[in-house]
């Protein structure tokens, strides 16, 4: 997930013209006073009578189509580099597997995975879970809200536990059931370290299941208990794998190692970026059919078609570097969070030019930053989604 700093205090106001279902109150983000709250519970209320889903039907569809577009471009884009390569150069995964570019060793290809899954269990912990507490914490209630991801479909959870999910994959060699002949457990069981391999994957276990443990949705439940064990669990976990890494630098026998990273790359990388092409294909079509015969039925289709292309994302973000990191596909597909009263220009507008942004990435281009922030995952969220639900059409 990239992160993008946004000013979010006007969220609530920027989004009252143009969504798809009406509420009657006006403007306003109700919070209870915490001693009401112990959980951390808000409730958004948002004011319809100035406009309704009628008066933006078509530029709120094509809106949500132009977006799936390019969420399955990029994942079309994405399995492609890794799986052939792009413009000429070589497919990532040839320079992965046969150490090449910035890797100097096998060992050091074993270390960027290792560093990937330290990477995203210190995010989900810090940053995703973390984050939110600490502005509840801090009695900043409406952005402790707001700072949680994926909160319009209340995917939260399941979000972060297959984040998790994506190291105990990496670890194992293993995806969707399938197990490779080589990875970084079994190589510390066949060198006398089974019980640090025990010790790794119960870390994990225990990671995923005191996410999943939270009470939910996150959102309405930031301040209950269940988000502290998480966050003790991510952390764990995290530093876990940093003793793994540490061991890495004595890992010796050049084909064995070699043979971790290529069964890496077969059964875990190229798998799961495959599923994650194929998931935003569909969701493509989901949408396009939304956008030729908007109704609360194809909302829904569109909203589910949704809830599946996400989960081959967020188990890969265990392993985000190579082409998602270089060629800016993270932010284009995962901004978080989100520039709403550029969205909500947009939908007025009709103009989607700016969802797209040309030559090589910079993070640190304004230009690109804008564009990505306007897209992807979250853009698509909250249009098809609405208090955890597919939206409806209701005047």
């Amino acid at each position: 997930m990239k992160k993008n700093i946004l000013i979010i205090g006007t969220i609530a106001i920027a989004m009252t013209a143009v969504s798809c279902s009406k509420d009657s109150d006006d403007n306003k983000i109700i919070v209870d006073p915490v001693e009401k709250m112990p959980e951390g519970t808000a409730d958004v209320t948002i004011n319809e009578t100035d406009a309704n889903f009628a008066d933006y039907q078509t530029n709120w569809c094509n809106y949500a189509a132009a977006v799936s577009s390019r969420l399955k471009t990029d994942a079309e884009t994405l399995y492609k580099a890794w799986n052939e390569g792009l413009n000429g150069e070589e497919a990532y995964q040839m320079t992965f597997k046969e150490v090449r570019g910035a890797y100097s060793s096998p060992n050091s290809c074993i270390e960027q995975i290792i560093d990937g899954c330290i990477d995203i269990a210190n995010e989900v912990g810090e940053s995703k879970i973390g984050d939110p507490r600490d502005k509840w914490e801090n009695k900043k209630y409406t952005e402790a809200v707001y700072a949680v991801e994926s909160w319009y479909s209340y995917h939260s959870i399941q979000d972060y536990a297959n984040n998790i999910r994506s190291i105990q994959n990496s670890f194992n060699c293993t995806y969707k059931g399938v197990q490779g002949s080589h990875s970084i457990a079994a190589y510390l069981r066949a060198h006398g370290q089974s019980e640090f391999a025990s010790q790794v994957n119960a870390a994990i276990q225990t990671a995923i299941n005191s996410i999943e443990g939270m009470a939910a949705p996150f959102r309405s439940h930031i301040g209950n208990p269940s988000v502290i064990t998480a966050m003790e669990a991510c952390n764990t976990l995290k530093n876990v794998l940093k003793t793994l890494k540490a061991k890495v630098e004595s890992f010796e026998g050049e084909a064995e190692l070699k043979a971790i990273v290529a069964d890496y790359v077969d059964v875990v990388v190229l798998p799961t970026y495959k599923d994650l092409m194929n998931a935003n294909a569909a969701l493509h079509q989901a949408v396009t059919v939304l956008a030729a015969s908007p109704s609360n039925a194809t909302f829904e289709a569109a909203a589910m078609a949704w809830m599946t292309a996400r989960q081959p994302w967020e188990m890969s973000e265990g392993f985000l570097f190579g082409p998602v990191d270089e060629l800016g596909l993270d932010p284009n597909m995962d901004s978080w969070p989100l520039d709403q009263d550029a969205i909500k220009n947009v939908l007025a507008s009709g103009d989607f030019s700016g969802l797209d942004w040309s030559g090589d990435f910079d993070e640190e281009n304004e230009g690109i930053a804008d564009a990505q922030s306007i897209r992807g995952f979250h853009t698509l969220e909250f249009l098809l989604f609405k208090n955890g639900q597919p939206r409806k059409i209701e005047n």
